[in-house]
C-alpha cells in the first residue's frame, strides 16, 4: 500500500498492512512568514516519514474581531462581526495551506487544525475572561460563538475544497470536568460546535475529531458523545484510556497511544524502549481502526530522529 491507500483504508476502519503513524509539532514564531513556515513543514514531514500530514495552524491562534481587543463586559460581545470571506485571517489561512498541499504533490494526506468556535474566542481573550463572560452572560458568548462559526465554516470550506487537504482536524476543548456542566456545555458551546463540524461532514468524509487533553485535566467525553467524525484524536495519558478502550467508546478508528509531555517516554526512552511500546500498541489495537499518534502536539526539542523510530518501528510490524 502506498501512504495515501493506507490512510484512507485506516480511518474507514479497514485492514491495513502496517498501522499508520502521524505525530505534529507546532512551528515557532520565527517561522511563521509563509515561505519559512511551509518548508518547516515540509521539512518535518521529510524528516520523520509520517504516513500523513497534520497541519499546524500557527500564527492564526487568535481571533481578529476589533471588538475583541480589550473587551471588559460580556454584552461587548453582542457587538462582533464576521471577519468576512476575503479576511488575512480567513485567506492566510487557506493560501498557505494551498501552497504546502503543492509541495506535497500528491504524496500524501494532509489534515488542518480547526479549532471550535468557543476555543477561537478564548484564544484572543484569554481564559479568565471567557470564564467571566460564561458567568456574567452566557447567551452573548453562545451569540459571539454563533458569529465566529460563521467564519470558520468559509474557512473551512476553503481549506477543504480550495487548498485540498483531505479533510479537518477539529480539536474541541472546554469541557474539561473541572470547567462547565454538561447542561451548561451542551446549551452554550455544542450548538455552533456541531455546525462547524456537520459542516465539515458535508465536505469531507475523513475529518478528526479531536479530544484535547493539553491542559492535563481529564475532559467529560460524553459532551462530544454524538459528534461525528471518522476518526477521533485522544489523549491516552490524560483520558486514562488505552488503545482498545478507546476503540470501545468513541466506535471509530481512534489515533493517538504516546504521551506529548516532557519527560515521558518519547523524549527520554531508548529506541528499544520506544520500538517496544510501538509493538505494544499494534498488538493491542490489530490492523484495523488504529493510528499511532500522541495526545497533543509534540514540543519543539523533541528530536524528529525519535518520531522516526516511531514510524520505522510500524512499518516492520
Amino acid at each position: 500500500m502506498d501512504k495515501i491507500e493506507r490512510v484512507t483504508r485506516a480511518f474507514k476502519g479497514e485492514e491495513v498492512d502496517h498501522i499508520p503513524v502521524c505525530l505534529w509539532k507546532h512551528i515557532p514564531p520565527t517561522l511563521w512568514k509563509d515561505e519559512l513556515f511551509i518548508k518547516a513543514q515540509m521539512d518535518f514531514y521529510k524528516e520523520t516519514d509520517v504516513d500523513f500530514i497534520k497541519l499546524s495552524a500557527d500564527k492564526y491562534f487568535c481571533w481578529p474581531a476589533p471588538v475583541l481587543k480589550d473587551i471588559q463586559s460580556a454584552k461587548q460581545l453582542y457587538d462582533i462581526k464576521p471577519l468576512g470571506a476575503h479576511h488575512p485571517h480567513i485567506r492566510g489561512q487557506i493560501n498557505r495551506t494551498k501552497k504546502i498541499m503543492e509541495e506535497i504533490n500528491g504524496e500524501c494526506l494532509a489534515f488542518y487544525l480547526i479549532f471550535c468556535p468557543l476555543s477561537y474566542l478564548r484564544l484572543e481573550i484569554g481564559y479568565p475572561k471567557m470564564m467571566q463572560f460564561m458567568e456574567e452572560d452566557p447567551e452573548a458568548v453562545l451569540y459571539a460563538e454563533n458569529v465566529i462559526a460563521q467564519d470558520v465554516k468559509v474557512l473551512v470550506k476553503g481549506i477543504i475544497e480550495e487548498a485540498k487537504v483531505a479533510g479537518i482536524f477539529y480539536s474541541v476543548q472546554n469541557a474539561e470536568e473541572n470547567r462547565f456542566t454538561y447542561e451548561t456545555y451542551r446549551k452554550y458551546i455544542t450548538p455552533p460546535e456541531k455546525e462547524v463540524l456537520d459542516y465539515a461532514n458535508t465536505l469531507s468524509d475523513m475529518n478528526v475529531l479531536h479530544c484535547c487533553g493539553w491542559e492535563g485535566i481529564p475532559n467529560r467525553l460524553e459532551d462530544w458523545a454524538d459528534y461525528k467524525t471518522a476518526v477521533v484524536s485522544w489523549a491516552r495519558y490524560i483520558e486514562g484510556l488505552d488503545v482498545k478502550e478507546a476503540k470501545e467508546k468513541f466506535g471509530r478508528t481512534v489515533w493517538g497511544g504516546f504521551d506529548n509531555r516532557p519527560g515521558s517516554l518519547i523524549y527520554t526512552g531508548t529506541k528499544e524502549e520506544i520500538e517496544a511500546e510501538v509493538k505494544r500498541l499494534v498488538e493491542a489495537s490489530g490492523k484495523r481502526g488504529y493510528i499511532i499518534g500522541p495526545d497533543c502536539s509534540i514540543h519543539d526539542e523533541l528530536p524528529e530522529e525519535r518520531i522516526k523510530w516511531i514510524v520505522d518501528a510500524a512499518r516492520k510490524l
